[in-house]
């Protein structure tokens, strides 16, 4: 019985060694490996940086290296720590600390330099009016890190639901909670990056933002036998949801290139449009834009097209001689059979031969005679 219990003993003794030998290793392992793995280190551009290397003693002997080489930039050691003065794009980089004597490596640092976000510019539009609205936002000025950015949507007193563009890295897409609505809208964008924040946010009326996108396949073709006039004809824009309930208006503006200045139509809800004022012969340009009849502004201008009025084809020109030559051809009577005619040429070998020998022929019936 006093045996059994001293082998229990001795088995829990080492059983507990086990564990205390196998945390050592886990730790030493992770140290380890936490030395072998990148650490990112965010830095303001302009400032002065200082890198620590691991956990090592204010003592400690070490080395640097960036990118594999030794560290050029202007710098100075103190102990486990690397300084950096003002630092700028150029200092970014993987630096890498060793240990004196032997060389061996504690920590991979990557720095990263780059500047806190400001506030973004942001702007709301409904190209898509009664379904929803997007809003796109944009930094005026780089940061050199990544940067995020957080969107809020508030109607009404409550939060509406933001979908991110899948097309677009900065917009999102939100949809009408009604229509007719006479509460605001108010959107915030926060930009997000390593180095700090910044807010912007706006306010709207639903009617203020809704601009539909550029009319579509718009055509201009000359009227056969008018050469003032063309005919333009366009399609209402397909991200336009409900063009029966909600129709759009139209504005036409078109000029010569040889002029400046546009001349301009409004129209109601029809798609063409038969311009009847157009100078001969030259060519001109033409744009059309989009309106919801009630609400909202006025469309970018579509894609401009070029059209020349009818051009009637001109007579091929013929010399005088030539007119005269086929009028008398086509117009000189037939010769009457009593009018002197010109003998034919003969024709044939034989007829040649003869009429070369003729002279001489008579010739000698003279003297035979």
């Amino acid at each position: 019985m006093i045996l059994l219990c001293v082998c229990l003993q001795m088995a829990n003794l080492v059983t507990s060694l086990c564990c205390v030998v196998l945390a050592a290793v886990v730790v030493a392992y992770a140290q380890r490996r936490s030395q072998l793995v990148a650490r990112n280190q965010y830095e303001r551009m302009g400032n002065d940086v200082t890198m620590q290397c691991g956990s090592l003693d204010n003592d400690a002997s070490v080395s640097w290296k960036v990118n594999g080489t030794d560290v050029k930039a202007q710098h100075h050691l103190e102990g486990p720590r690397l300084m950096l003065t003002e630092v700028d794009l150029g200092h970014n980089g993987l630096y890498s600390c060793f240990q004196n004597p032997h060389g061996e490596r504690r920590d991979t640092i990557y720095l990263h330099i780059g500047i806190p976000p400001r506030e973004p510019t942001v702007t709301c539009r409904s190209n898509t009016y009664p379904k929803g609205f997007y809003c796109s936002w944009h930094q005026l000025h780089q940061t050199f890190i990544p940067t995020t950015f957080e969107v809020d949507v508030q109607h009404n007193q409550r939060s509406l639901e933001v979908q991110k563009d899948p097309d677009h890295k900065n917009r999102c897409r939100v949809r009408f909670p009604e229509v007719f609505s006479s509460f605001p809208y108010k959107v915030n964008v926060t930009s997000v990056n390593a180095l700090g924040k910044a807010s912007t946010t706006i306010s709207f009326e639903e009617s203020s933002i809704v601009k539909p996108d550029p009319p579509e396949r718009v055509t201009a073709t000359p009227i056969r036998h008018n050469a003032r006039r063309l005919e333009v004809s366009w399609h209402s824009p397909a991200t336009w949801p409900d063009i029966d309930n909600f129709p759009l208006k139209y504005f036409l503006r078109y000029r010569p290139l040889i002029r400046e200045q546009w001349q301009h139509v409004e129209l109601s809800d029809s798609t063409s449009h038969t311009i009847t004022d157009a100078i001969a012969g030259k060519e001109y340009i033409i744009q059309v834009a989009a309106k919801d009849t009630e609400i909202g502004t006025w469309s970018d201008w579509s894609v401009a097209v070029h059209a020349t009025p009818w051009i009637e084809d001109p007579l091929p020109i013929t010399s005088t001689t030539e007119v005269d030559y086929t009028t008398e051809a086509k117009t000189s009577p037939i010769p009457s059979s009593n009018a002197p005619q010109k003998a034919e040429q003969p024709v044939g070998g034989a007829a040649r031969l003869l009429t070369h020998f003729s002279p001489l022929l008579l010739g000698m019936l003279l003297l035979f005679m």
